[in-house]
């Protein structure tokens, strides 16, 4: 192929079968559109059915592109197995995978902070987070991504990390005015523990399957503007050398770039995108 031909290609995801997590959450809508601009077969997963549906019509009418809906609990090896099994008994391969699925507690105008802190945190709500942060992106890699291995060519494997697998939170942020220290609201500890877990096992798994040209990335986004608080918007942008929070756009770019080729000699790498924040 003449260089060319390979720079006009270089984003293309033209007929690669693609797995998203949580596929029917904030940035999984974003993460499948991605897919389906440049050409490639959205496989959107997530336990949330109607979530799901509404992705679905939303890419076949924008995108003409038919989504492979599948709802699964992805702590449920199962309920996995049985979903790859689907996915290659239709298109034959898996060449791609976005582990997006996460639990995250977060701030909006209309909602009472309640995050538990550390010396209160429930013991369950942290084996929960643990179970779909990690253990359920361990589970994915286990069978979307080992048939992603199987393929002639390989394939690409991107985790959703954070900024906040790379720092540690500023608590700063989420305290407020006339609360006595116990009683502060924080970024969870379980939070921290999921972002910074994703960074290792994706290196993990690049050099596991790098001889199956299987690559595996983590990217790192930092917070998106939504409906947050004025006071909390102000104070963490004031942390940012961007001055701002990042629109929900901002990554798709990013997802075409680690899961085609333009990508190819790229693995067992954090891709960094919060505006600037962790260089501080």
């Amino acid at each position: 192929m003449k260089n060319k031909d390979y720079l006009n290609n270089i984003f293309s995801l033209k007929d690669k079968v693609i797995v998203v997590t949580g596929a029917s959450g904030l940035l999984g809508k974003m993460h499948v559109e991605a897919i389906a601009s440049q050409g490639g077969i959205p496989v959107i997963v997530d336990i949330n059915g109607d979530g799901l549906n509404e992705v679905y019509s939303y890419i076949l009418s924008e995108y003409s592109i038919e989504c492979f809906t599948e709802i699964v609990d992805i702590t449920n090896e199962g309920e996995l197995l049985s979903s790859s099994l689907r996915i290659i008994e239709k298109y034959g391969k898996i060449d791609g995978l976005v582990n997006n699925a996460a639990r995250n507690p977060s701030v909006s105008k209309d909602q009472k902070i309640n995050f538990n802190r550390l010396e209160s945190f429930d013991r369950n709500v942290w084996d929960l987070d643990l179970s779909v942060g990690v253990t359920g992106s361990f589970l994915c890699i286990k069978y979307y991504g080992y048939q992603i291995s199987l393929n002639e060519n390989g394939g690409s494997i991107v985790n959703i990390s954070s900024d906040l697998g790379k720092i540690a939170p500023d608590q700063r942020i989420y305290q407020k005015e006339g609360l006595d220290k116990e009683m502060q609201p924080v970024k969870p500890v379980s939070y921290s523990v999921v972002k910074s877990a994703l960074l290792g096992l994706s290196r993990y798994v690049a050099t596991y399957w790098a001889s199956e040209n299987v690559r595996s990335n983590c990217l790192l986004p930092g917070g998106v503007q939504t409906d947050q608080d004025d006071v909390f918007v102000n104070k963490l942008t004031n942390l940012i050398p961007l001055k701002r929070m990042a629109k929900n756009n901002e990554y798709q770019a990013a997802i075409i770039f680690l899961l085609s080729d333009a990508s190819s000699y790229m693995t067992g790498t954090n891709l960094i995108m919060d505006g600037g924040r962790s260089t501080w």
